[in-house]
């Protein structure tokens, strides 16, 4: 094989392993500090959240795994009702989603009210947080205690300390139907949200700031 056509062939695999994105079983022994922040680049610009460990250990945790492993990155902002929560979390790459599932976060008890601008982990019953996340729009207090497929309340794990202006911006028209109409069966996410709901707005980065 010519030269320049195997270093031609090299960069491309690189690339293209660069570009996928990987989930690691060692993002999820990570621990988070008593007290992290971390910025979200969105298409509306740019919000900052506080993440306090002892209002949800576990969730805590699973917040800073997804942060530092990059899952935030490149993702829609997919439910947002107007009023009352701006909703997102799951990667484009349905792959990646279906193994952060298998490490579900076990129940923990509502230490901190569902107000305007905190941020908790969306939940179907028991056991069942894994990596979607919603603000609250508004305060929300019956989050803290609604009944819910045998769970009690949605544990709030940060608060929206910049930015909170940003949020109240994203594009709330589709409201629940791109969520309601996504699934597993579909293996990129983006690619669908942007030929059926092409003025959703998403997360381009999400990082660790000190």
């Amino acid at each position: 094989m010519n030269k320049n056509i195997r270093i031609l062939c090299f960069a491309c695999l690189l690339a293209a392993a660069c570009s996928h994105k990987v989930f690691k079983p060692r993002y999820t022994m990570l621990s988070a500090p008593a007290n992290f922040k971390a910025r979200f680049e969105t298409t509306k610009g740019n919000f900052e959240i506080e993440a306090h460990r002892n209002w949800s250990p576990q969730a805590v945790d699973r917040l800073y795994q997804l942060i530092k492993s990059g899952s935030y990155n490149n993702i829609a902002i997919y439910r947002v009702i107007p009023n009352f929560v701006a909703q997102f979390g799951t990667n484009n790459d349905t792959l990646v989603n279906s193994q952060w599932a298998k490490y579900k976060i076990t129940d923990e008890p509502v230490m901190h009210s569902n107000d305007s601008g905190t941020v908790a982990f969306a939940r179907s019953g028991k056991d069942s947080r894994s990596n979607d996340i919603y603000i609250n729009l508004k305060s929300n207090p019956r989050l803290d205690t609604i009944f819910y497929n045998d769970t009690k309340g949605f544990p709030v794990i940060a608060v929206v300390t910049r930015g909170m202006n940003v949020v109240q911006q994203f594009y709330n028209g589709y409201q629940e139907e791109p969520m309601a109409k996504a699934g597993d069966s579909i293996p990129e996410w983006n690619k669908y949200f942007k030929e059926k709901y092409p003025l959703l707005d998403y997360i381009n980065k999400a990082y660790i700031i000190k």
